[in-house]
């Protein structure tokens, strides 16, 4: 560690540039904006679905046990649908990613805990299981780094920040 007075030496450039931060530092917004399309899409399709058929959804939910499946269907799709647009835009991304994040533990929990499944289901809900754990790391990951520059909440952003910039 250096101390108070020393000098440090830079890394030499070509050991700086093979970085996976110095390589990707100016795709970074390019590849958020991306990444919340991809993950923000399949809730949108998804919630979309589920909303249009919703009475469909209820009882589907009531078939596995889900308590007060009346109420808790309307919520899971509307959170599921207008987070995922929420995210596609990058309008208050870490809360709509936490929500969203939050929906795809409790569908998980409730469809697709694959050991509880016959042998012969237990491969296609182990493919979901692990999807959905996919998909939640990516979710986690937006609440971490946010939406980039190229969302609604970076235009805001700058916006309140202009006089700093």
């Amino acid at each position: 560690m250096a101390k108070y007075g020393e000098t440090i030496k830079p890394l030499p450039s070509a050991e700086v540039e093979l970085t996976g931060d110095r390589i990707t530092a100016g795709w970074q917004d390019l590849l958020l904006l991306v990444g919340r399309v991809a993950i923000g899409a399949i809730f949108v399709n998804s919630g979309f679905g589920k909303l249009m058929e919703i009475s469909s959804f209820i009882g589907r939910m009531e078939g596995m046990g889900v308590p007060v499946a009346s109420v808790m269907a309307p919520l899971g799709a509307g959170i599921e649908f207008f987070g995922g647009f929420a995210i596609i835009l990058g309008a208050w991304t870490w809360l709509a990613a936490l929500l969203v994040a939050a929906f795809t533990v409790a569908a998980t929990y409730i469809a697709h805990l694959f050991w509880n499944y016959p042998p012969e289901q237990q491969a296609a809900q182990q493919t979901q299981f692990m999807k959905n754990l996919a998909i939640l790391g990516g979710l986690l990951a937006f609440v971490a780094a946010g939406p980039g520059r190229i969302s609604i909440d970076g235009l805001r952003w700058r916006r309140e920040n202009a006089r700093y910039l």
